[in-house]
């Protein structure tokens, strides 16, 4: 049966593989190559793997009396949400994962899935990401930028002690190795007295637990790159190099699109790129009282959309998933060989050491409330209310 599931599978799939031209090109999705004329179907397999979130309606109102849809202004918001997605997956089931209709998944698919309900507990749901935004300058309800959503993941990442992410947002197109270092091999908040040590013995242990009992080892990197790839149009000057990102096995793809308009780029085949549309409006799904999800609705199960890569909007951002230490390492070479070999014009600068006039890198750290986004702005207001209850008491 199990077989004949997946032959069904793919004669669905092959209905709408027609869309794709007859060619002896790769296709390249997010690392991995495949050829149409060989394994079309796995092609489409690897697509629909991916967790693809789109507009919701019908969800509890942001803040209590916000939007209770997204529909019209969440596009970035969603990209940004399958970009760290896909992460997630890397992290915990592996770049070759697959998905299928109605298989039995892991336990971790169902709370990666989790973490993106659309519920204001959720730590990366449209709630916490609008909510956050707000300290970006952004109020709810109003478009992002690649540049603002990377932020407001970095964000929310340090609330997130399951995945525990190092999320690094590159600026001014510098990536500076050194202080990507320095945050993926930054200890638990709770145990700095014991961190200079387990900091010494590190690199002789590879992995070592401080006297705190935590384990000091690399923190898996989400590397978020936000580019400025031209002035009103993509200059054909990066198009090889950019390209050559999909094709890197850290690559997490892009998020960009067209003015007001932001896609989740996974591939590309020639001159085209591949992505995932969150334009379309599907009713909340919660969890279900087991934990599962019902996840029909979280995986594109069409044929995936294509542009032309000179019709993309300059305003991208491209993101890398390294799990370990080796990985980043090869990352980097990688970069050297492929991104900066393009002696003209570099789509973006990776060094090694900080640079000296820009000010010192502070890992940024977990602020000290128990609580995230809405919550934190209601919490302040109640410690300004106990204060001023606290002043009339001692008057």
């Amino acid at each position: 049966p199990v077989l004949s599931r997946y032959e069904n599978q793919i004669t669905i799939l092959s209905d709408y593989l027609e869309e794709f031209p007859e060619t002896d090109e790769p296709v390249w999705i997010l690392g991995r190559q495949h050829h149409l004329n060989t394994d079309k179907s796995k092609l489409l397999l690897d697509i629909s793997a991916r967790l693809w979130f789109t507009y919701r309606r019908k969800f509890s109102p942001i803040g209590g009396t916000g939007p209770s849809s997204d529909a019209g202004w969440g596009c970035m918001l969603r990209c940004g949400q399958m970009m760290l997605a896909q992460a997630l997956i890397c992290r915990h089931l592996g770049r070759d994962w697959q998905w299928e209709k109605h298989k039995k998944q892991p336990e971790e698919y169902h709370r990666i899935l989790r973490c993106f309900l659309d519920r204001k507990d959720c730590c990366y749901s449209i709630h916490q990401m609008a909510q956050m935004g707000v300290g970006e300058g952004k109020s709810i309800g109003e478009w992002f930028g690649p540049n603002t959503v990377a932020q407001v993941l970095k964000k929310l990442a340090l609330f997130d002690e399951w995945n525990s992410l190092a999320v690094y947002v590159s600026m001014d197109n510098t990536v500076v190795i050194e202080d990507i270092k320095k945050m993926c091999w930054s200890p638990p908040q709770s145990s700095s007295a014991a961190h200079s040590s387990a900091h010494l013995h590190r690199s002789a242990l590879g992995r070592s637990k401080n006297t705190a009992g935590f384990c000091t080892g690399w923190k898996p990197l989400l590397l978020i790159i936000p580019l400025r790839l031209g002035i009103n149009h993509i200059n054909p000057v990066y198009i090889d190099a950019f390209k050559e990102c999909f094709k890197m096995p850290q690559s997490l793809g892009a998020l960009g699109g067209k003015p007001n308009n932001a896609y989740y780029f996974i591939g590309f085949l020639g001159n085209e790129l591949i992505y995932l549309d969150p334009h379309t409006t599907q009713s909340f799904v919660d969890s279900e009282e087991n934990g599962t999800v019902d996840d029909q609705s979280f995986h594109c199960q069409q044929a995936p959309q294509r542009m032309k890569i000179m019709n993309l909007d300059p305003s991208v951002a491209l993101g890398f998933f390294c799990k370990e230490e080796c990985d980043f390492d090869n990352w980097c070479s990688l970069v050297q060989k492929e991104i900066l070999k393009q002696q003209s014009l570099r789509m973006f600068e990776l060094v090694q050491k900080h640079p000296p006039h820009w000010p010192p890198f502070i890992p940024p750290t977990k602020p000290e409330v128990t609580t995230t986004g809405a919550e934190l702005i209601e919490s302040t207001d109640k410690l300004f209310e106990l204060e001023e209850e606290f002043e009339i008491l001692s008057v």
